[in-house]
């Protein structure tokens, strides 16, 4: 496995949701990959999405049925129809909004649309794509199989979620897995299906990326949903009870975030449990996802230091407390699997000396934000304090945006602001970027929506607020030729373009 070096170089964060596009939500599909020509022609070296999993509560990608699988939803219909695997008829008259994602609207037609696909192929159609998947289904098996099983066997029980599902399956007896897996036997395949054909259409897109000089920064959440295949798989790796049911769930006390701190309800893992295997599990995860990006985001990077452990049945997240986690340990196992440790680390919000300890002994780049900076001089989100092996954002998809953001400031702030700046805050957004590309931090990154100087109507996240989320997406109209031409300019000004030269591609841009 090849460990890219990161040299000093910048992104734009953008998850494929967001993308425009006729079905709904945005998708694999052509606009995917304008978007990439529109990297290019910005001269950004990275495209840092969220994570891709088929997500469950709200909607969001940090809450997934699976940390291995890829999210249905993104299938784009245009290449399923290019491979011959279904007509446009089958969305005809269909029309969805296009300033933001109805995932009421969306999830249903994607997942009717794998229906039909899977329908056609078993009837015979793209049968040049038979050899490949059979070829897949064997590759991918340690953790494919167990989440076809759990996919179909959640949908035949109405969307059940994991812990009221009848007993013997939940416990995974063999005579009962057996039987709803020869009941089943067809959705299992088509699950699979799925998951072939998300690998398919994203493995094409990341190349046509990776030749235009473009690369991905993904992104792992360190936790995984309660009602999830990872969960069922392997209920021996996480602190539960006799049902399955979390004896204590994840989240962050109360922060800059959430006055009741954020209480995310996901599983913790029993580490004890997870070193005897020698953290296979973990490692089993990474290589999968740096078969999709080339480095990973490792979020909550603290709770491998040290996680905020919650009594199950308590509502929020205010009584809590900290527990080690496996720090060194586990890294030392992964530096030896992957060859390398091609992460960033999510060190926000409460850092003690031990996490600090962690991440430099690991030589991992950290994170600052630049919305951060406003506690006085000596706050290390400021340009000035930082250092060279870090990755500064101006806002992430959990912040307000720039713009939206300087507007609600107090007024002093704002002064703060302009004086650090040296002049009068026009453009809050692009000012802040100038900011990022020109400080030292060896990557900088900016969300779409300010680049495209927009206010909180395109947030992406709240955190704390459990519905409402993850529905922004940009338009068309939205992305000027102005706006490609001022980051490029910025990129080479602040020397943000790695110095490999790429070869220019492709006439057109996400601005048309």
């Amino acid at each position: 496995m090849s460990i890219p070096t990161i040299t000093r170089s910048s992104g734009i964060l953008l998850h494929p949701t967001s993308l425009p596009g006729q079905f709904g939500v945005g998708d694999l599909g052509p606009i995917a990959y304008r978007w990439v020509e529109t990297l290019a022609a910005m001269k950004q070296t990275w495209w840092q999405i969220l994570p891709l999993g088929p997500t469950g509560a709200g909607d969001s990608p940090y809450q997934s049925f699976s940390a291995f699988a890829g999210a249905i939803k993104l299938l784009s219909p245009d290449l399923l129809e290019r491979d011959g695997l279904v007509n446009s008829s089958f969305w005809a008259g269909k029309s969805f909004p296009d300033h933001e994602v109805d995932y009421g609207l969306a999830n249903p037609f994607k997942t009717a649309l794998l229906h039909e696909v899977w329908g056609n192929f078993r009837a015979g159609k793209a049968a040049n794509l038979k050899a490949a998947f059979e070829e897949y289904m064997v590759i991918e098996a340690s953790w494919l199989n167990d989440f076809a099983l759990y996919t179909a066997i959640r949908d035949s029980l109405g969307g059940l979620a994991l812990p009221d599902w009848p007993k013997d399956l939940l416990h995974r007896k063999p005579t009962a897995l057996a039987a709803i897996g020869k009941e089943l036997a067809n959705e299992v395949l088509m699950h699979k299906f799925g998951q072939f054909l998300f690998d398919r259409q994203w493995t094409q897109l990341r190349a046509f990326a990776a030749a235009r000089g473009v690369k991905i920064l993904g992104d792992a959440p360190i936790f995984v949903a309660p009602d999830s295949a990872d969960v069922w798989a392997n209920h021996d790796q996480f602190l539960l009870d006799a049902e399955l049911n979390p004896t204590v769930v994840a989240g962050v006390p109360p922060d800059y975030f959430a006055a009741d701190g954020q209480h995310w309800g996901n599983p913790i893992y029993d580490w004890t449990r997870m070193e005897k295997t020698g953290y296979s599990w973990w490692i089993e995860r990474l290589k999968r996802q740096l078969k999709q990006v080339d480095i990973i985001r490792l979020d909550h990077f603290r709770g491998f230091a040290q996680a905020w452990h919650i009594p199950a049945a308590e509502k929020t997240a205010r009584k809590g407390k900290w527990v080690d986690g496996p720090g060194m340990k586990l890294f030392t196992k992964l530096r030896t699997a992957l060859g390398g440790l091609p992460l960033i680390a999510e060190d926000l919000g409460l850092i003690t000396p031990d996490v600090i300890a962690l991440r430099d002994g690991l030589g991992l780049p950290g994170m600052r934000v630049l919305q951060f900076a406003l506690n006085g001089p000596q706050d290390i989100h400021w340009p000035h304090n930082y250092v060279p092996n870090s990755a500064c954002y101006t806002g992430t998809h959990d912040n307000e945006t720039v713009n939206g953001w300087f507007t609600s400031l107090q007024e002093q702030d704002k002064r703060y602001l302009g004086m650090t700046l040296g002049h009068y805050i026009n453009d809050a957004a692009w000012e802040l970027i100038r900011l990022a590309w020109a400080s030292v931090a060896s990557v900088a990154v900016a969300p779409l929506q300010d680049v495209l100087s927009l206010g909180n109507e395109a947030r992406m996240n709240k955190p704390g607020i459990a519905e409402g989320n993850w529905r922004w997406r940009f338009r068309l109209d939205q992305f000027k030729p102005e706006v490609i031409d001022r980051l490029r300019e910025m990129t080479h000004l602040y020397n943000r373009i790695p110095t490999e030269v790429v070869k220019e591609t492709g006439p057109k841009t996400a601005a048309g």
